[in-house]
């Protein structure tokens, strides 16, 4: 067994031409030399692509702003041509280090399968940021309310996956557009103007009429209360504890916020002033003692 083995390895050490070795070793620094080059060139040819891309994306915000398109379509084409610019770019740098590019596509869709169940999530995004575009429920600048109005804000970006919203507390929302397809999504400035309800609770023993005068001057001396439109106060509910009341008139739509609180901390010096009383919830419990003979 061992002859069997020192036999092979004579075999072996006679086939290894000492001249391929040193031939070898000769062309390796050209070769790494040729090598360091394709890289040089290729971060070249990559930071001189990136300045490119910039420029393309720059002439076609700028186009498009000229034909008065809308901002949200701006913002989505943008990001949509970024992608596929660099995907592009990225195949012109691997095709130069000899990685054919039609190899690529074809491994690309045969593997289609694995990669579509792997980006479902991103490709739904993506099909409801077009159903966005397309529909327009929305757009940049408006500000919506999504499902039961736990999530709601200014809509600042529509990108290829995903809404930004600018929330009134200065938050920023990443919201999927997925999401965002299936839905309920109520837009406050689709029509002009926007109502605002304001509930109050007053005593039972207060009187109704005096402090519906009292909050009906409230809402005619208010700026931003649209005069136009109307305005009423009436007996929303007779709850446990209260009377409730119920303020409803109109303003613009960037004012709600404001006008809501303001009017809301009127109400209050309104009532005090009215000499209306504001209760707080409260129980009355009352004791019978039974007399035994």
């Amino acid at each position: 067994m061992e002859n069997g083995l020192t036999k092979i390895e004579e075999i072996t050490a006679e086939e290894i031409d000492p001249g391929l070795i040193q031939a070898y070793l000769q062309e390796l620094p050209d070769k790494a030399l040729r090598l360091g080059i394709r890289v040089l060139l290729a971060f070249v040819f990559f930071v001189i692509g990136v300045q490119v891309i910039k420029l393309i994306r720059r002439i076609l915000r700028k186009s498009l702003i000229r034909t008065n398109a809308d901002t949200g379509v701006i913002q989505f084409l943008d990001s949509f041509i970024k992608a596929a610019l660099y995907v592009l770019l990225l195949f012109m740098i691997a095709s130069g280090f000899g990685l054919d590019a039609a190899s690529v596509v074809a491994l690309v869709g045969s593997a289609g399968v694995a990669i579509g169940l792997a980006i479902q999530g991103s490709l739904s995004n993506f099909a409801g940021g077009v159903l966005i575009l397309l529909l327009k429920p929305f757009k940049v600048g408006d500000y919506i309310m999504i499902g039961d109005g736990s999530s709601q804000g200014t809509v600042q970006e529509i990108q290829l996956f995903y809404t930004k919203l600018a929330t009134a507390d200065n938050h920023m929302l990443i919201i999927p557009n997925g999401s965002l397809t299936t839905s309920n999504i109520t837009n406050v400035n689709t029509l002009e103007g926007r109502r605002l309800d304001i509930g109050v609770g007053i005593a039972y023993d207060a009187d109704i009429k005096t402090a519906k005068e009292a909050l009906l001057k409230v809402l005619e001396e208010d700026e931003a209360v649209l005069k136009e439109k109307e305005r009423l106060v009436f007996v929303n509910e007779l709850a446990d504890s209260s009377v409730n009341l119920t303020l409803r008139c109109w303003c613009q739509n960037e004012a709600y916020w404001e006008t809501k609180w303001r009017i809301t901390e009127k109400v209050k010096y309104a009532l005090e002033e009215a000499g209306i009383s504001i209760p707080f919830p409260q129980m009355d419990i009352h004791l019978e003692q039974k007399i035994h003979s």
